[in-house]
């Protein structure tokens, strides 16, 4: 089975899942990522720009879709009165 691989946000989040949804990705360390992820915003002396690049980031990328759960058979639906 090909699975094709979406970057999306994860669901382990620190501030809104950008760094773990790229660490996971690239099946990174997601640790690593976003320590690497906050030095490259604060290192180059852009932080603004840095953080609005986040900022798009998150709302750009997907949140990850929950796997569809099974039906349970023994489990009735439906209205039921006394």
């Amino acid at each position: 089975m090909n699975r094709q691989r979406k970057l999306t946000k994860s669901a382990d989040k620190i501030v809104s899942g950008v760094f773990g949804g790229i660490a996971e990705y690239f099946s990174w360390d997601k640790s690593w990522t976003r320590i690497i992820g906050a030095l490259l915003i604060i290192f180059p002396g852009q932080i603004f720009l840095g953080i609005l690049l986040y900022v798009i980031a998150a709302i750009v990328m997907p949140d990850q879709q929950k796997p569809l759960k099974q039906k349970d058979d023994t489990i009735i639906d439906g209205d039921f009165r006394e």
